[in-house]
């Protein structure tokens, strides 16, 4: 079995309601491991909140998530975290009134210095952990062309600089799947084909998965395959990026009675 056949993380007849409306609708997705997988859908769809689901923010109504096989749904996203499991959001969370190494030094769980008895006790340990995390973050930075701004604050980065920012947090803790939330929001052209050959690069070098949530179409047809469409909280299509653009039921969803009307003879 080739590594994009193995099934890293399942949903299975996943619902979330709030207050009687349900924003995810009996919702099964399988994400192959070594993929990139798109998932996309109209606003309001459900997808941000199946993230949420998945990385233990929300706890569902009902059905089971899966990863690698054990059951973490119901997790605190800590715990989903020590799984391998991180994500990014729509709007960078990077700390503002720390640097851009600080920032990623900050990541790594569990570190000695973190106990003060540490500090006093084993102070060459710390020392010798600190050096081997900032040697790390440097190597992440160098990779994503963000070394030449590791002593600026993060809040003073442009939208794209937070955007690889938040690709840089999720790599200092080696992660096995990475979720991200529109990460070509508010990106410029330069830094959006960055971002994209540091996706590409990471997923085939390094073998993370990567399973995206994305508005733009260009992006998604370069970067996903496959691609997961959701509308009103349920999957309604999957398969390549030519596939989901010729799906009626896809046309439909984001078109609605425009679509319908344009298709009567």
């Amino acid at each position: 079995m080739s590594q994009e056949d193995e099934i890293i993380l399942e949903t299975r007849d996943l619902v979330k309601s709030f207050d009687g409306l349900r924003a995810v609708n009996r919702c099964t997705v399988r994400v192959r491991k070594g993929t990139i997988t798109g998932l996309i859908g109209p606003n309001g769809a459900g997808k941000t909140t199946l993230f949420n689901l998945v990385t233990g923010f929300l706890r569902p109504t009902s059905g089971a998530i899966y990863f690698k096989g054990s059951r973490i749904d119901g997790l605190p996203p800590h715990r989903v975290f020590r799984h391998g499991i991180v994500r990014t959001f729509q709007i960078p969370r990077a700390l503002g009134s720390m640097t851009v190494l600080e920032n990623l030094m900050l990541v790594p769980p569990r570190q000695a210095g973190e106990a003060l008895w540490n500090v006093w006790l084993f102070p060459f340990r710390v020392g010798r952990q600190e050096e081997t995390l900032y040697e790390k973050a440097m190597a992440v930075l160098d990779f994503l062309d963000l070394a030449h701004l590791r002593d600026n604050y993060a809040s003073h980065l442009s939208t794209g600089q937070k955007k690889l920012l938040e690709l840089a947090r999720t790599l200092m803790c080696d992660p096995e799947l990475v979720l991200l939330d529109e990460p070509g929001a508010g990106v410029n052209p330069v830094l959006m084909r960055r971002l994209v050959v540091a996706i590409e690069e990471l997923c085939r070098g390094r073998g993370i998965t990567f399973f995206i949530i994305e508005h733009d179409m260009d992006l998604i047809t370069r970067l996903c395959n496959p691609v997961i469409v959701m509308s009103n909280g349920e999957v309604i299509a999957e398969g390549s990026p030519e596939e989901i653009k010729s799906d009626e039921r896809v046309l439909e969803a984001y078109l609605g009675g425009q679509y319908i009307e344009r298709q009567r003879p």
